[in-house]
């Protein structure tokens, strides 16, 4: 495929599904013919057509490419307009007795069953037209007397949004008197029911029972599925339908119809089979497109927005895991906004570090004093200006460790799709799955099921943050949405979304990767995510904990035991190395050593065998070391130690050791005041320093070819009387506790 084929494919893909189902006829059924008025295409048209193709409904659309001119049904009445395009629509079909006309609203309906089953509930009803019911009546309330009388659990009022009758009838229904564009449908309908004469002539009844329609305004509320009792859903196999448990009925035409679009949207990406319990999600590879076998020069184009908002933990991961992903880099643009200072250089290094990788850069600096909103709507305009394929927007908080991630969101081709990305061990998203009544966050029935990837699949959801891709044939018309007076930028941004009827989907069908936790970040120390064992404990423990930590742990492995009852093991990164030194040495508090014993830092005041050497406390570190002991040295000392098991392990001794030759270069025997001890080599010898060690004097035993990252452990009363080694040259860094003494 040519470049300029590939570009055109990927312009079109979103859209261009509607149209050729507008004309393509599914001649599957020849005595059912849909009808519907769509003035302009959008997500809920698409999943309205997918869903009459998959049960074999021909679909006649009305109207489509005129302006609307029925009102806003959604804040009044209106939809006169809609008449008046079927009247000359349904023209052909006028006087036609072998042909059964259903009318269906299309933006908010989804079919559940098929043409045949229909035709068999149709006829149950020995009606020449049956109308939908819900239980409001609408638009003229004094109209609820003048109505037949149901049972309790039926539907009693007619709702203009599906009906199905014989051609002749429906098209002498719509004929039957001049209506305005912006008059009311529903009133139309209800005065020709109501009308007794009317109603006999044309022998109209109501599917009190919703035993073909199913309205769900009513039946809906809250954040449940079925708060009410009314509606369930439910699965057989690979089949998903909408249970009407008051009346024991399965619809099968689903209207979400009134202020319940987005518990309607939500219960959709079930329905029509999407997913089920047994064969989880059915709809998801639809429409997907494949990248495998196009050229790097043939890539949509894509302009990624990193947006630094606030001081964020593990910034360089984040960025790194940016520059990782598996995606042509001369078809990417860079829009960077750095609002954090504290920032300023990690950002700035990586950007010259990248700068000849990625076909442009923009970088938005702290000092250029651009605000969020001002950055995020800058963005946006820069991927319409150049006119790019898909705007992919990424927070500062997420790190996307799936490296294909943006390759994977483009091949899904939804028009705003976002990866699902939570805060490890926290039920914390960047996503909603329902809104409450002034558009803030309300938790879905399925939230939790979703967010522990209990089910997986696509979902329709209305609200994302934080990491989404735009289709960029969208873009254009979102120009300006992140403003809003009363709402932050990114509801702004989904608002405007939802009121362009476009869907915005969260997928977990893979794991993209997950969402950091700024809040409570310190921003006071050198090296700030060292810090951050407790706020974000997934992060901490992949940046510095050694990656070959576990095989410790393993029971058929054997520990590497240097001197008897001293043990090995891998622990923690050349980072955690690196930084511990670096923040010792910024705090540069050093104690005495050997040529002081006193010791204000001790209870006693007084140190038996002196180190140079600063506590953990002094870098408000205690509280960290001692949750990493209970965390991860706990769990060895159980391996090395059978039977001996103090949880927590306490202990008060906690420092990093510096030894010099020409400051203190080794230590006296002694005994450690400890059940055991932990010892943590922070450098590597022959390249940091020279000599150093241990000896254990009772065994004649020394460990000197200590390993950067490895922590020994030895018991620390009675038999393992040590010493520390001279230090010849360099500097020997070593991190020590005393636990349990």
């Amino acid at each position: 495929m040519s470049r300029e084929n590939m570009q055109t494919f990927f312009r079109l893909s979103m859209f261009g599904l509607v149209l050729f189902w507008f004309g393509t006829t599914v001649v599957s059924c020849t005595d059912i013919q849909v009808v519907t008025v769509a003035t302009h295409a959008n997500d809920g048209l698409r999943r309205y057509m997918k869903s009459a193709q998959k049960y074999g409904f021909d679909v006649k659309v009305l109207g489509f490419g005129q302006k609307w001119d029925g009102g806003d049904m959604e804040k009044g009445i209106g939809g006169g307009h809609k008449i008046n395009l079927m009247k000359e629509g349904i023209e052909e079909f006028a006087g036609r007795e072998d042909l059964l006309l259903m009318f269906t609203d299309s933006y908010d309906v989804v079919f559940t069953n098929t043409d045949e089953e229909l035709m068999k509930k149709f006829k149950k009803f020995d009606a020449r037209v049956v109308f939908s019911a819900e239980g409001f009546c609408w638009p003229r309330h004094e109209y609820a007397a003048r109505y037949p009388e149901v049972k309790a659990q039926e539907s009693r009022f007619l709702n203009s949004g599906g009906f199905i009758g014989y051609a002749k009838d429906i098209v002498e229904i719509v004929n039957h008197k001049v209506i305005g564009n912006q008059d009311d449908d529903q009133l139309y309908y209800t005065e020709i029911f109501l009308d007794k004469t009317l109603r006999e002539k044309w022998n109209i009844k109501l599917d009190t029972k919703s035993e073909i329609f199913q309205n769900l305004h009513g039946v809906l509320g809250g954040r449940e599925i079925r708060p009410s009792g009314n509606v369930d859903l439910k699965f057989v196999g690979s089949r998903s339908y909408l249970y009407n448990s008051k009346t024991g009925t399965t619809p099968i035409v689903i209207h979400g119809n009134g202020p319940i679009k987005v518990e309607f949207n939500r219960i959709a990406n079930y329905l029509g089979d999407g997913w089920t319990q047994s064969m989880g999600c059915q709809s998801c590879g639809q429409d997907f497109i494949i990248l495998r076998d196009v050229k790097p020069d043939d890539f949509p184009t894509v302009l990624i927005a990193l947006m630094i908002e606030q001081p964020t933990p593990f910034l360089n991961e984040f960025l790194g895991h940016i520059r990782d992903q598996i995606y042509p880099k001369q078809k990417i643009d860079l829009f960077v906004h750095n609002k954090v200072k504290l920032h300023d250089k990690t950002v700035s290094d990586f950007l010259e570090n990248v700068k000849d990788e990625y076909h442009s850069i923009n970088h938005l600096r702290a000092d250029d004093q651009v605000t969020e909103v001002q950055a995020r709507n800058w963005a946006l305009e820069e991927c319409a200006k150049r006119k790019c394929q898909y705007f992919f927007n990424v927070d500062s908080t997420s790190q996307l460790r799936h490296h294909g991630g943006l390759h994977i969101l483009i091949e899904t081709n939804r028009t705003v799709l976002a990866p699902m990305l939570t805060r490890p061990y926290k039920l914390w998203s960047n996503w909603w799955g329902n809104l409450n009544k002034n558009g803030f966050y309300a938790r879905s029935d399925d939230y939790m099921d979703i967010v522990q990837n209990t089910k997986m699949g696509l979902w329709n959801v209305p609200f994302i943050t934080g990491t989404y891709l735009v289709h960029g044939s969208l873009v254009p018309s979102l120009l300006g949405a992140y403003t809003h007076p009363d709402l932050d930028p990114d509801m702004a941004f989904c608002k405007v979304i939802r009121e362009k009827e476009t869907f915005m989907f969260v997928s977990n069908m893979f794991m993209y990767g997950h969402q950091t936790d700024p809040d409570n970040y310190e921003t006071t120390h050198k090296h700030n995510d060292l810090f951050e064992i407790f706020n974000n404990p997934w992060d901490w423990e992949l940046k510095y904990i050694n990656e070959n930590y576990s095989i410790s742990l393993d029971p058929n492995y054997t520990l590497p035991e240097p001197c008897p009852d001293v043990f090995w093991f891998p622990i923690v990164t050349d980072d955690f190395c690196d930084q511990l030194i670096s923040e010792m040495e910024n705090h540069g508090g050093w104690s005495g050593g050997r040529n002081s014993h006193k010791d204000d830092r001790l209870a006693t005041g007084y140190e038996n065998v002196p180190t140079v050497d600063i506590h953990m406390n002094q870098i408000g570190f205690e509280r960290h070391w001692l949750h990493f002991l209970k965390i991860y040295v706990s769990k060895l000392q159980q391996r090395a130690y059978e039977g001996y098991f103090h949880d927590p392990p306490h202990a008060i001794m906690n420092f990093v050791v510096r030894y010099r030759p020409e400051e203190q270069p080794f230590l006296r025997p002694h005994h450690d005041s400890s059940t055991f001890t932990i010892n943590v080599a922070l450098n590597t010898p022959n390249v940091d320093f020279e000599g150093g060690g241990c000896r254990f004097i009772r065994y004649n035993c020394s460990v000197q070819s200590t390993k950067k990252g490895w922590m020994l452990m030895h018991p620390g009363r009675l038999t393992h009387y040590h010493e520390g080694l001279h230090t010849t040259k360099g500097t020997r860094y070593i991190m020590v506790s005393f636990i349990d003494p």
